[in-house]
């Protein structure tokens, strides 16, 4: 689908959404431009990513249609600028709804393509840092509940409930990792792209667009620097429950290997009683049953409170 945006009676900004290789083609005839393919949009190399050729910049950014609510439905896919001193193409393959944004605010007074160029990026540099805050919350959150007081207690009283809401974590850190990566690898690339507008540009974008890519770059830069904080916050809750469930596992261990080295004394003396010796005299009192009950217990409730003297239990 091909959309025009017209300022003073031309056209500015031609925005092409899921175009198939022929109306490409049919493009760059119409506007004359060197319109990439989605082929050479997904390459990854910054050489690919960052072209600048007859006064024309190619930038490929790979973006994430995130949908709040809808983690599952992130897919990295590339948006693709082709941006003249006369005309900006943009290229995507997925619905952004930052667009729809950029267009109602395009649309409020006549802008050039340079000018609409910083317009879609500014957008988002706002929605990288949305979804930074938004991560951020999610990490809170998690940070809250797996170091909470109640937790420990919940952990004492309820082993099972405590193991599924670690299990549960470490998904929920998983994901919380995966969808920083996909913000990561946007930055990553608009860290590249702004300083690379402002020096192959120099020439023809106007003073105005030269500061906003100024302002454009620090704020790359900040929330790069927020986005490695945020990693290895992430990196920390995970490590954090994986020692919790460490923790739960020697807890385990402890008490099998408690009840073990209790077990072994009972076992000794009834063991001890119960030889088929001639002359056990025992075996012949009254009292004789009772008192091997009541030893059996002592042998096993001593090491008990050993144990429990030692704080081993």
């Amino acid at each position: 689908m091909l959309t025009e945006h017209q300022s003073g009676g031309k056209t500015v900004w031609v925005d092409l959404f899921n175009p198939t290789n022929e109306e490409i083609s049919k493009a760059c005839g119409v506007y004359g431009v060197d319109i990439p393919p989605r082929e050479q949009l997904d390459e990854i190399e910054f050489s690919s990513r960052l072209q600048y050729e007859d006064d024309a910049f190619t930038i490929s950014v790979p973006v994430t249609p995130h949908v709040k609510g809808q983690p599952d439905e992130d897919v990295t896919t590339p948006l693709g600028f082709v941006l003249t001193k006369d005309l900006l193409v943009t290229i995507r393959f997925a619905h952004l709804h930052t667009f729809e944004a950029i267009t109602a605010r395009i649309k409020r007074r006549e802008r050039s393509p340079a000018d609409i160029f910083m317009v879609i990026l500014e957008a988002m540099i706002d929605y990288g840092a949305d979804r930074l805050e938004e991560l951020r919350a999610e990490a809170l959150r998690v940070s809250q509940r797996i170091f909470h007081k109640e937790m420990q207690e919940e952990q004492q009283h309820n082993v099972a409930r405590t193991n599924k809401m670690l299990r549960d974590t470490m998904v929920e850190v998983g994901d919380m990792g995966e969808r920083l990566s996909y913000i990561r690898d946007t930055l990553l690339v608009m860290q590249r792209a702004v300083p690379f507008v402002a020096e192959h540009g120099d020439g023809w974008l106007g003073d105005p667009v030269k500061a906003r890519l100024k302002m454009a770059g620090a704020d790359v830069q900040s929330l790069n620097d927020y986005e490695v904080h945020l990693t290895d916050k992430l990196q920390f809750l995970l490590n954090a429950t994986l020692g919790f469930i460490s923790t739960e596992q020697n807890d385990l261990f402890k008490v099998m290997t408690i009840w073990s080295v209790v077990g072994i004394p009972p076992v000794l003396v009834a063991g001890i009683w119960g030889m088929n010796f001639h002359f056990m005299p025992e075996l012949s009192w009254h009292f004789g049953y009772p008192l091997a009950l009541i030893t059996i217990l002592l042998s096993a409730l001593l090491p008990l409170l050993w144990f429990k003297y030692r704080g081993w239990w």
